[in-house]
This record gives C-alpha cells, structure tokens and sequence, in this order.
C-alpha cells in the first residue's frame, strides 16, 4: 500500500481513493495467508520444518480461515462496486501470476535444500503487477503495456523479486558448509543487487525533468539497503533478517517522500 502511493504520486495520479489501497490491501493479506495455510497444509501434521510463521499460522489456522472468509467477499465487492470499469482488463493476467504462484507453491519441491527462484520471481512479479497496476488503473491514456515495460515497474519488480529472494539465499547459505554454495548464494544476490542500484542511479540522473527521480532514489536505498544486510546477515538471526527485509522496503518510502519535497 506505501508503494502504491508512490507509484500514484510518480505518476501523477490526480485522483487515486480509498478504495484503492483497501482493494490491494485485501488483497495482499489474501494472498499471503493463503500461501501460510496452503504451506502448513503441504508440511502435514510434522512441525519439525515448519518455521515460526507457518507454527503461527498452523495453531490460529481457524482465525485465519475465518478472516479470510470475511476479506475475499470485501475483496470482491471493492472491486466490483467501487474500482473503474478497466480493471477487468487486467484481471485476467493477474489472475494468472496468482494462479501460477499457489500452482508452483503446491508442485514446487520442498527440499530445504534448494532455492525456488522460479516461485520467487513468480511471486515478486505478481506482487509488483498488483501494486502499479491499481495505480495504473486511473491513467486513462495509457494501456497495459505502457505499464509492464515501464521504467517504473520492471525496476519494482526486480526489488521485490530479491527481495524474497534474499531469505531463502541466507537460509540456503547458512544451512550449507560447502564454500562454494555459499559464495554462489553470495553472488546470487550481491550482483543483482549492485546492477539494480546501477541502474535505478542511472534512470534517476537521466531524468531531466525530475518527475521520476524520488522513485528511482527509492528504488536505490532499497537495493543499498538489501546489500547492506547480506553483508552483515551474521550478525541477526532469520526471524530478524525477515523483518528487516521487510524494513528495507519501507524506509525507501520515506526517502521518496523525503526526496519529492519541494
């Protein structure tokens, strides 16, 4: 919802309401405890590999279930009565990165010993097409397209794609005692990282007119930020480097506000 904003106000949206950041709110949380309950589900009765969110969602499994059942007819009726009438066109391919997401969650191997980049740039993907879609929805002189290979968007994508990548590295590394697993996952994440840094400074000093920089500045200090913890990830523990990449998120917020300043 935060990054919603900002895509709202990069874009110049005049007019953006409530029901907008409720919808993709609803969402969200839909989606996510969805995942929660569908993973506590695939793990069986067996907590030994479940991590403390699953164990959190396993025992108020029934407060879920109820929530959501309350969330997704909200989610829908939002949609339906209060959102313009060109959601419908993006539906579909929403519809299909979700399905595809639950899709590779259910087929996907559970192995601990392996990371799921394809689940991860799905799910990174999806979660960037819904935030700058339910911006993109009140730009009326623009398609889909102008969306999807926006500066903007890809940039998004790629943030939150490492994003979720970057637990399931740090685990994959800590977990293994081979030196070259752990410098692959180093690289992995270090690289990406440090090019998508590159290039947002890069889009941001390119721009002129400064219509775009505070989100390209955003973009950077996450990308600084990930960086910033995988160096020093041996100083937290995983409960604390999921908050924290969490964190790395929202503090870009701040500076595209910070930065859009008059």
């Amino acid at each position: 919802m935060a990054w919603l904003y900002v895509f709202s106000k990069t874009w110049r949206l005049g007019y953006h309401p409530w029901e907008a950041f409720a919808s993709l709110g609803l969402a969200v949380w839909i989606i996510y405890a969805g995942d929660r309950l569908l993973d506590v589900s695939l793990y069986g009765s067996s907590g030994e590999r479940m991590e403390a969110r699953h164990r959190f969602h396993r025992d108020y499994a029934r407060f879920f279930r109820i929530g959501l059942a309350v969330a997704v007819p909200l989610a829908v009726a939002l949609v339906a009565m209060r959102m313009p009438m060109t959601i419908y066109k993006h539906l579909l391919l929403g519809g299909v990165l979700v399905a595809g997401f639950f899709g590779l969650s259910m087929l996907s191997s559970q192995d601990p010993r392996e990371v799921p980049h394809t689940k991860n740039i799905l799910a990174g993907v999806t979660f960037a097409f819904g935030t700058a879609m339910t911006a993109h929805l009140y730009r009326s002189e623009y398609d889909i397209y102008d969306m999807l290979f926006s500066r903007e968007f890809v940039s998004f994508a790629v943030l939150c794609v490492l994003n979720i990548s970057a637990i399931d590295l740090w685990e994959h590394a800590a977990r293994s005692a081979d030196l070259e697993i752990k410098a692959s996952d180093e690289l992995s994440l270090t690289l990406p990282l440090t090019l998508l840094g590159a290039v947002a400074l890069g889009y941001a000093l390119l721009d002129e007119e400064y219509s775009s920089r505070p989100f390209f500045y955003a973009i950077l200090t996450g990308a600084g930020l990930l960086y910033v913890l995988n160096r020093n990830r041996s100083r937290f523990g995983m409960d604390a480097l999921r908050v924290l990449a969490d964190v790395a998120l929202l503090i870009p917020v701040l500076v595209f506000l910070a930065a859009s300043r008059p």
